[in-house]
């Protein structure tokens, strides 16, 4: 199955913005720790600053960042994900090498 590292570069939307969700929410989440770690009661949770006046918001980017990583655990199984992924592994890798 195609993995989706330099071969395959079309997919359908949603594997397209995987990548830009799993940066923020790494990058988010690095700031978190690294305000907790400085221990000074600092609030370094990005989107919580940007979206907490609306808490329903904040919860659907969490969940949007959570099914993300699920997606790259699992890889998306959508037709058209598929059929990208079966035109890489035909050919695409022999262009590689």
């Amino acid at each position: 199955m195609c993995n989706g590292k330099g071969c395959c570069k079309s997919g359908c939307v949603v594997r397209k913005v995987r990548k830009p969700l799993l940066i923020i929410g790494g990058l988010n989440w690095g700031l978190v720790g690294v305000a907790l770690l400085m221990g000074n009661g600092s609030n370094w949770n990005v989107v919580n600053l940007l979206l907490g006046s609306w808490p329903v918001a904040e919860g659907v980017v969490y969940v949007l960042v959570g099914l993300a990583a699920v997606m790259k655990i699992f890889g998306c199984r959508c037709k058209k994900c598929m059929e990208a992924c079966a035109s890489c592994e035909a050919g695409g890798m022999d262009k590689k090498m």
